[in-house]
């Protein structure tokens, strides 16, 4: 599978950047950040909670078949500026990682493309480089992939 989402993690910093560019207007490509049934399409997750403004927050989760929690994630939400930047906390719900600090930065190229670029802030070196040991790269690879198959319908 080709790598269209690239990652930055400089050795001895707290910090992930991740950018990718994506065959989308810059609307589109937000939207796909703060509409929860857009989210829910391309991350596959259920969006509990998707409150996009300052002081909001939000939450997903996925269940087994039976109904047992798989994965949970939550956050709040410190500031939205609508087609340009989202600015958040994650944490993985019962996973031994601490909260992150996220920047995501939606900026368009042209008419029909824009760029996402995120950075990730960690409580230190070591999570980051615990966080990086999981398939993270892979994963979110595959999940901006899905994004823009999913949104490109939208065009």
């Amino acid at each position: 599978m080709e790598q269209k989402t690239n990652l930055i993690a400089k050795d001895g910093k707290q910090e992930i950047l991740i950018t990718r560019t994506f065959d989308l207007p810059v609307n589109l490509l937000f939207k796909a950040y703060t509409e929860p049934e857009l989210v829910e399409q391309w991350m596959g997750n259920k969006v509990l909670k998707l409150e996009n403004q300052a002081h909001g927050s939000y939450q997903f989760e996925t269940t087994d078949g039976q109904g047992n929690v798989l994965f949970r994630a939550n956050g709040s939400i410190h500031k939205v500026i609508e087609n340009k930047n989202i600015t958040r906390t994650f944490e993985m719900e019962n996973s031994g990682f601490p909260v992150q600090l996220e920047f995501l930065d939606f900026e368009p190229i042209t008419e029909d493309t824009s760029k996402l670029t995120m950075k990730i802030v960690f409580k230190s070196v070591a999570d980051r480089d615990n966080m990086l040991k999981l398939p993270f790269v892979q994963g979110i690879n595959m999940a901006h992939n899905q994004l823009e198959k999913v949104i490109s319908k939208l065009k």
